[in-house]
């Protein structure tokens, strides 16, 4: 049975999709003041926008696909999907596009675009599909002799399977080890720093699973017959709705929606302090304002998608077991940097069946598996929306991901030296003929972009069972669960949370739950 909130004070730390989401809930309800908090000059966490001189960036490519009607039903709210004229049509050359405006300036602005998804693996300079399919472009690609060893390996794994102590098991297992060498060993280690071999294989099972060479197989049958694709894995899907202006633009409708509702969203607001009681109950935060005041802001509940490293680091006036700080202080994150590069053009040409404006590849993200270069995955933010470029038909507008810790040598790099390492690898890769074709170039850097699964994530139920403890803590999202979710996963860990508040439920079961026993899980991004 529901209740009310009587006035009760929530606060929110974080303003990204699971912060944003769950304030949103609680405003829908009469008796809530909601503040939220939020460290950056903007909302939306790693799925902000940046706009850099009227170029759009989306870090990390952010596709809103998803099989729950809550979060489907939660982004048809705040921005329906566009009817006509196509979005491609656009492309192909209307030159009278929506006008962005400004918030409810027009009916053109809060609109989902839907999009295409094109992704492939730039290996040995051939660019194959992903997720991989058994085309006869990828045999070709491949080669007689690589698919005869990607055969012979596949039909090996299924007959003798590893036990799963790795990523590097559970990989080969679904594809084969010359397969898992081809298409998964360096790109994995590019992202996470690490060997596959020394990644637990929860991370796979959590962001790949159902995916296999059975799985392409399936797939491939699914689309020649029309089965409905939301049957197919995730890593699979062909279409996806995007924010016309990037995913940024959906949570900046949700920040002023919040504000429109009551609630109170807080840039430039960095917390510093959990202050318990003795019986382990939030009473405040302690914030470093926008102005670089302390500030103390008592509550009734906290809903944290803080790093939990952070969070347990906060707390103050109930002691945390030396076991859990310990857990806390161990979780490794991975950290990423995007270099923006403008450019008149690419010399990689569209061979694929996508009509495209001056025969440019039609690919959202380009995942490169060649151990030569550092960078991991390359955007071409045209392709996610034409509302992202500036001179849309003048320029490509490319954004290199690299994946990084804090502190290390491409971290430290400067920026004038990173923009160098991005242009000249760019070159390498064949995209550009030089360096001097680059017309502008920015960098970006994200800490604790992505929650890794080794150091003391095996002890995660330690802490986890501590935190549960707090009765009006809810810890929700990627960071405030430590889970690679994807961003729908991460909402609905808000919807839960807020559920709980709103059912006085003492179990936080079902915000830990979600993204364990779904369906379906998309392979990363973002």
């Amino acid at each position: 049975m529901s209740i009310q909130g009587t006035n009760k004070t929530i606060v929110i730390i974080g303003g990204g999709p699971a912060g944003l989401t769950a304030a949103y809930r609680l405003l829908a309800h009469d008796g809530y003041k909601v503040i939220v908090l939020e460290e950056c000059d903007q909302v939306g966490g790693i799925a902000k926008t940046l706009n850099y001189k009227g170029n759009l960036m989306d870090l990390g490519g952010h596709r809103f696909f998803t099989k729950v009607k809550e979060v489907q039903d939660f982004w048809d709210n705040i921005m329906p999907l566009q009817g006509t004229p196509s979005v491609d049509d656009m492309m192909l050359g209307i030159d009278k596009p929506l006008n962005p405006g400004g918030p409810n300036a027009d009916d053109d602005y809060r609109v989902m675009l839907l999009r295409t998804r094109v992704s492939r693996i730039l290996y040995s300079r051939f660019f194959f599909d992903y997720p991989v399919s058994l085309s006869a472009k990828t045999l070709r690609g491949m080669g007689l002799a690589n698919t005869f060893k990607v055969g012979v390996g596949y039909f090996k794994a299924m007959l003798f399977p590893r036990k799963e102590n790795s990523l590097e098991d559970f990989y080969i297992n679904r594809f084969g080890k010359p397969l898992y060498s081809m298409f998964f060993e360096n790109y994995t280690e590019k992202v996470w720093g690490l060997h596959p071999s020394q990644l637990g294989a929860d991370w796979g099972s959590q962001r790949v699973k159902g995916l296999s060479i059975v799985a392409i197989i399936k797939d491939m049958l699914q689309k020649t017959l029309h089965i409905n694709q939301r049957k197919v894995e995730t890593s699979l899907i062909e279409q996806f709705i995007y924010p016309k202006l990037g995913p940024g633009q959906l949570w900046e409708c949700v920040a002023q929606d919040i504000e429109t509702m009551g609630g109170t969203v807080s840039l430039n607001t960095k917390v510093v302090g959990i202050n318990l009681t003795t019986d382990k109950k939030v009473e405040s935060v302690e914030v470093i304002n926008a102005h670089g005041e302390r500030e103390t802001i008592a509550c009734d509940s906290v809903f944290s998608s803080m790093p939990l490293k952070d969070l347990v680091a906060a707390m103050h006036g109930a002691e945390v077991p030396a076991s859990v700080a310990e857990v806390a202080s161990g979780l490794p994150y991975r950290d990423f940097i995007t270099a923006g590069l403008l450019v008149k053009k690419l010399n990689f040409v569209n061979k694929t069946k996508i009509k495209t404006v001056d025969n440019r590849i039609p690919d959202t993200w380009i995942y490169i598996q060649e151990p030569d270069v550092k960078v991991g995955r390359m955007q071409i933010f045209n392709n996610w929306s034409p509302y992202l470029i500036k001179d849309y038909k003048g320029t490509m507008w490319i954004g290199m991901e690299y994946f990084c810790n804090e502190g290390d040598d491409l971290w430290n790099m400067s920026e004038d030296a990173f923009k160098q390492l991005a242009a000249s690898e760019l070159a390498k890769i064949g995209a550009i003929d030089s360096v001097d074709e680059i017309i502008d170039s920015t960098v970006h850097k994200v800490k604790k972009a992505y929650p890794a699964y080794f150091g003391t994530y095996k002890q995660l139920d330690v802490l986890r069972d501590y935190l549960d403890t707090i009765p009006n803590l809810y810890c929700i999202g990627r960071n405030g669960q430590h889970r690679y979710n994807n961003m729908d996963h991460s909402m609905l860990t808000a919807m839960r949370a807020v559920d709980a508040v709103l059912d006085n439920k003492a179990s936080r079961d079902e915000i830990w739950n979600v993204n364990t026993e779904q369906e379906y899980h998309e392979t990363k991004s973002n």
